[in-house]
């Protein structure tokens, strides 16, 4: 990071993405000046069902099935082709993520549900351990968090924990806005206008 950035810097964090810039935050406070974090993952395990709940919600009886089976075939480890059956669930929970988003093409990312195993697995025992908001709260330069009123992650998820345990912190909430406010139609520009003035 010192080799490509002039310290400390403003770190913006999406998703995953905010959860490694609080680690990052609270490992190296001299690094960080400010973290903005974007639709974060709830950082408390009581959120957690509650994505699952709204995604399904918000899905078609046919999507919602498919979701299921998908789910399920990643149980069992011979199933053919889970990397494209992954891949395949994602398309559907953007789907169940977004509020109006304007035309994408699709990503070209490779998609590896053993990665997501091992990755998620253990960024899960950090939040239901209670390890991660107690790293969240040795971290000592101011904190932004925006977050789309649809985000499927519960706002308050991401709200409460933090303002209970940081000092300086403030949470911006984006109306008729999802998971990624860069592709919303209708919340893009108040987006990019807050992080600008963040940054």
């Amino acid at each position: 990071l010192e080799e490509s950035a002039d310290l400390p810097v403003t770190l913006v964090g999406h998703s995953w993405g905010a959860w490694l810039g609080c680690i990052l935050a609270a490992r190296h406070p001299r690094l960080v000046r400010k973290l903005i974090l974007v639709s974060s993952g709830g950082l408390e395990e009581k959120y957690a069902a509650r994505t699952h709940e709204a995604r399904l919600s918000r899905l078609c009886e046919e999507e919602v099935e498919e979701v299921k089976r998908l789910l399920d075939s990643f149980h069992n480890r011979s199933t053919n082709n889970q990397d494209a059956d992954f891949a395949k669930l994602g398309e559907l929970l953007f789907r169940a993520d977004a509020f109006d988003p304007l035309p994408q093409e699709p990503p070209e990312v490779m998609f590896s549900l053993d990665i997501y195993r091992q990755v998620w697995g253990e960024a899960t025992l950090l939040r239901r351990s209670g390890r991660l908001l107690e790293m969240v709260r040795e971290i000592t330069s101011p904190v932004v968090a925006i977050h789309g009123d649809y985000d499927s992650h519960p706002a308050e998820g991401v709200e409460r924990p933090l303002s209970a345990v940081l000092k300086d912190f403030r949470f911006s909430l984006l109306e008729k806005c999802g998971h990624k406010p860069w592709i919303e139609r209708q919340a893009r520009d108040r987006f990019f206008a807050i992080l600008e003035g963040e940054l």
